[in-house]
């Protein structure tokens, strides 16, 4: 196996001149998270930290200590983190990242965190159709054979899981098929169920909740001042997300201040998107919360205020009644494709706007002299990326509600598709 610098460089392009930036100035680069949560950590001690590190720690620390599996795990170098890249799938029997192209077929391999040549490649794949691809629905993101990277929290865990990979394969002689995947769903359930927050298990929560200030940004008076525009001019302002009540509460007073509900008409927690847009009323109430807690489930959406679960139907009928309009047009920001831009877009029409810090890192690339660039055979063409066609055919030019977004003085550029 050759080393992804022998091979054809980092097969993430993207981001590899904005991590090295990071670097010169001693600065750790891990997954570059959403607005407000700090993804780069200092290097000092060899640790990483910030939010990235601490995922992978709750990760790491429960295969460690409960499940028996090295300490190495444990050690993660600024180096490392280079893994970590939106739009990877993990083949959960044989160990095997991919990139795909937009027909199924496979860009890019690793076995673990190790490179596959070109030769290796195209005697594992060839050129026909991953076996797992989907070419009439496009692929899921979740699934018994195999898992799909498509948004910032989950980075942390592909690299923990071609860590695991490696260790395996060492171990183990050259082990051809594994069975790990278990092993991760256990620690899931331990640092992130339900009641987690409210019971301080695992690592992630209890230490976000000591020291939030080590992992969260606030976030910048100018956004704050749009959003009270936004409203004043008579807009409604929603907060969907699928973190659970007590957690959105922390991070939300820390980012926007203790009045943030104040900004919002409608808060949606715990909303397990994707399935808040393709799932029926029937088959995905919303329900009140009383003390964090969730209660009865609701028949209708009939008032603003702050909800758990539910579903976009309900949600756009209660649109038409506070609007007034029997087709209330919808701009949704977020920062999954699969969770928010695709389902959004495809099951609820609505107009969509996706956050994407990786272009940062496009930036840098795009300042490079031609002669310090790749060769475009060496990159691939992005273009042709499954995750980046996904991205292309989802989101849509949105001319009339971005004029009316930038003339309250929205304070970011916004690049349309």
């Amino acid at each position: 196996m050759e080393s992804p610098g022998e091979f054809c460089g980092n097969p993430w392009e993207g981001l590899r001149a904005y991590r090295s930036q990071l670097r010169s100035s001693g600065t750790a680069p891990g997954p570059l998270l959403p607005s407000g949560l700090l993804g780069l950590g200092d290097t000092s001690g060899g640790a990483v930290v910030g939010v990235s590190g601490l995922i992978y720690n709750s990760f790491a620390q429960f295969l460690v200590k409960e499940k028996g599996y090295d300490k190495e795990l444990l050690n993660v170098t600024p180096e490392d983190w280079d893994f970590c890249c939106k739009g990877l799938a993990l083949d959960l029997e044989d160990g095997n990242f991919l990139k795909l192209a937009d027909n199924g077929t496979v860009l890019r391999a690793s076995h673990g965190t190790k490179m596959m040549t070109p030769a290796v490649l195209a005697e594992a794949y060839g050129k026909k159709e991953w076996k797992h691809f989907l070419s009439d629905t496009g692929m899921a993101c979740r699934s018994g054979k195999y898992y799909f990277y498509d948004n910032y929290f989950d980075l942390p865990g592909a690299l923990l899981c071609a860590r695991v990979v490696d260790y395996l394969t060492k171990q183990n002689n050259g082990q051809k098929t594994f069975d790990f995947w278990k092993d991760i769903v256990a620690a899931i359930q331990h640092n992130y169920k339900m009641s987690a927050f409210k019971e301080n298990c695992g690592i992630y929560f209890p230490e976000i909740k000591r020291d939030p200030g080590r992992y969260l940004h606030s976030c910048p008076e100018s956004v704050k001042k749009w959003l009270r525009q936004l409203k004043n001019a008579g807009k409604i302002l929603l907060l969907i997300t699928s973190s659970h009540s007590d957690y959105c509460r922390l991070l939300c007073e820390y980012i926007l201040g203790n009045d943030f509900a104040d900004l919002f008409d409608i808060v949606i927690t715990n909303a397990l998107k994707p399935g808040f847009f393709s799932h029926l009323p029937n088959q995905r109430p919303f329900r009140i919360l009383e003390n964090d807690e969730e209660q009865e489930a609701l028949p209708s959406l009939d008032k603003p205020g702050w909800y758990s679960q539910g579903n976009a139907v309900h949600l756009y009928e209660l649109l038409k009644k506070m609007t007034g309009k029997p087709e209330p047009k919808v701009v949704y920001f977020g920062d999954s494709m699969h969770s928010d831009i695709f389902p959004a877009r495809h099951y609820s029409n609505w107009e969509t706007v996706l956050i994407l810090e990786e272009l940062r890192g496009d930036e840098g690339t795009r300042r490079q002299r031609p002669e310090e660039s790749e060769p475009l055979e060496k990159k691939g063409k992005y273009e042709n990326y499954l995750w980046t066609t996904n991205l292309q055919d989802s989101l849509q030019a949105i001319p009339k509600q971005l004029a009316t977004i930038q003339t309250l003085h929205w304070p970011y550029q916004v690049t349309t598709y």
